[in-house]
């Protein structure tokens, strides 16, 4: 029979992180493909590796620092995710998204997620941020739920509603802030796939006819889990490349994280705006 992470392992997995850290985080950041640095600019922080916490799934993706950052930014206790893991690395889909339930357990009430992103939209440049206003949940869809198996009452109803997946008033919050800041911020559309293949053409022009703007690899379950235990949620995509509907072009994963570079200061400056709005 197949096996289910259990409630008795994500509380036991939720006691180690608490033993770990001295602050009590309302907020958890989820940190995506080279966009780790922003975890340099949490004050005093509590660090603790991934390889030291019972249960957790370790990252194996470079670009993903492995490592939970847990102290202050903008005066907000925050609990940073330095890089995540995928279903593609092997694990199932409920251990991926086993940091969530955590996160859910400690107290935490508001997720902010983050990822590098291909972009689908032809008006996207890499560089660029991408508010997510909604996604598609192509994993989901093929049967690849994080929800799937027994339900955990603890944390909410065995059918979630999803159509506001992604919390009206932090988009707002989201968008004054990358207008205070100088920020170009699009707003779309992200689709989570499986991966570890980047995504052909064929695929790409498929997705835009869908209504897609972004692509990747993550997300999708993360935010299926933190709205089935009622976090609030804001999503930002950074573009890591151009839509490559044509096949003229071919992505790599050293892309992405060269990406990264431009994108941090904007994200950081993004973020830091929202949580001086919340504090």
């Amino acid at each position: 029979m197949e096996q289910f992470v259990t409630l008795a392992e994500i509380d036991a997995t939720a006691q180690a992180v608490r033993a770990k850290i001295t602050t009590q985080p309302k907020i958890g950041l989820i940190l995506g493909s080279g966009l780790g640095p922003l975890a340099d600019t949490v004050e005093n922080p509590d660090i603790v590796s991934y390889d030291d916490i019972p249960n957790w799934p370790v990252s194996t993706v470079i670009g993903h620092s492995g490592r939970l950052v847990v102290g202050k930014l903008e005066g907000q206790d925050v609990l940073v995710m330095q890089g995540r893991t995928h279903y593609y690395e092997g694990y199932s889909i409920d251990q991926v998204t086993l940091p969530i339930r955590v996160m859910q357990r400690m107290g935490i009430e508001m997720l902010v997620v983050t990822n590098a992103a291909g972009a689908v939209n032809p008006n996207f440049e890499p560089g660029d941020l991408m508010l997510i206003t909604d996604h598609l949940n192509l994993l989901g869809m093929a049967g690849v739920n994080p929800l799937r198996g027994p339900n955990l009452d603890e944390f909410g109803p065995r059918f979630p509603d999803m159509s506001r997946a992604y919390d009206a008033d932090l988009i707002e919050l989201a968008r004054k802030s990358a207008k205070n800041a100088g920020i170009n911020l699009h707003e779309g559309v992200y689709v989570g796939l499986a991966g570890p293949s980047f995504e052909t053409p064929a695929d790409l022009r498929f997705l835009r006819a869908m209504g897609v703007d972004a692509v990747g690899m993550s997300t999708v379950p993360e935010v299926t889990v933190a709205r089935h235990g009622n976090l609030r949620v804001m999503g930002v995509s950074g573009i890591s490349n151009k839509a490559n509907l044509d096949g003229s072009t071919i992505t790599t994963h050293e892309e992405v994280l060269e990406a990264g570079q431009v994108m941090v200061p904007k994200l950081v400056s993004l973020l830091r705006g929202v949580l001086q709005t919340l504090a």
